[in-house]
């Protein structure tokens, strides 16, 4: 039995292979523009080969091993496709057909995989785009680098104005951590005090016995106690008087301090026939002339009037 090749090299699968390429039609190429395109379904098989063109690029220019100058090529070959699959993306629009730019525009990452927005970094034409293995190439890198933020210093205004009533501890009860911790001290206090106002109420009730009924307390440790209550509200009435002395001392001492005018003052209405009085001085002196006053003055001290 013949192998493969020589099945393939044999007259009679020469002929049909030469008669079915015969039949074929001539590869048809591309138009140049979009606007030569008047059919849809021609238009958007364009556009699907268009696709196809760029996957295969994209998927050619991740391999950083072909060098500065195929990277570049690729990446300028990948974006004049992208701008010729937008016309023929217009021309389908025109033609009536869907309108594949509302889809969502291919979107741009950086190599951390964040999206940026870099509408011409390298003066190429409006939105050039680098793809894969290209957008680490000397002068491309550190358009996707960003720069180091600068800490800028906080004035005084911008530090009061975060301060609210949380930095002051207003707030510190309201997620009840506080509560559920301040809760079992607060009884124990409140407990130690009632104990405390009861042993001394206990003491004080035996000291006014002891003091009403006249009996010599017999040594132990309630007479002690008694004792030491009757001292203390001894010292609570001595320190009482005291307050109230120097209470008097110091009222006393703010009358002596006290201004007393020895002069008669002028009451509301003689201020205001002095005020009076001024004013027509004033005016009379803005109008008339000195040698009238002092006519006017010899006048009144012939006719004897005093005002």
């Amino acid at each position: 039995m013949a192998r493969n090749e020589e099945k393939a090299q044999s007259m009679l699968n020469r002929f049909i292979t030469m008669k079915q390429e015969e039949k074929r039609k001539p590869k048809e190429r591309r138009p140049y523009l979009a606007s030569e395109c008047r059919d849809l379904a021609e238009a958007d098989r364009w556009r699907s080969e268009i696709l196809r063109e760029i996957g295969a690029k994209v998927a050619e220019i991740q391999n950083e091993g072909l060098g500065e100058h195929r990277l570049r090529d690729l990446n300028d070959e990948i974006n004049k496709l992208l701008r010729e699959r937008m016309h023929w993306e217009k021309r389908i629009v025109e033609l009536g057909g869907q309108n594949y730019a509302l889809k969502g525009a291919p979107k741009m990452t950086d190599l951390d995989g964040n999206i940026v927005d870099i509408p011409n970094p390298s003066g190429r034409g409006p939105g050039y785009r680098y793809f894969g293995a290209a957008k680490k190439l000397p002068g491309v890198r550190e358009l996707f680098e960003k720069p180091p933020e600068v800490r800028k210093r906080r004035n005084r205004y911008e530090i009061y104005k975060r301060i609210d009533a949380s930095y002051y501890g207003y707030r510190d009860d309201e997620d009840g951590v506080l509560e559920k911790l301040e809760g079992p001290a607060e009884e124990e206090m409140r407990t130690q005090a009632t104990e405390e106002w009861k042993r001394i109420e206990q003491v004080r009730r035996e000291a006014l016995k002891t003091v009403q009924s006249g009996e010599v307390a017999t040594a132990g440790a309630p007479s002690i106690a008694a004792a030491q209550v009757l001292f203390e509200e001894e010292e609570d009435v001595v320190e009482e008087e005291r307050r109230l002395e120097q209470e008097r001392e110091e009222r006393e001492r703010g009358k002596e301090s006290e201004f007393v005018v020895h002069v008669p003052l002028p009451d509301e209405k003689e201020i205001e026939k002095m005020v009076l009085e001024k004013k027509k001085r004033d005016l009379l002196s803005k109008y008339t002339s000195e040698g009238l006053l002092e006519e006017q003055e010899e006048a009144k001290e012939m006719l004897n009037i005093h005002r």
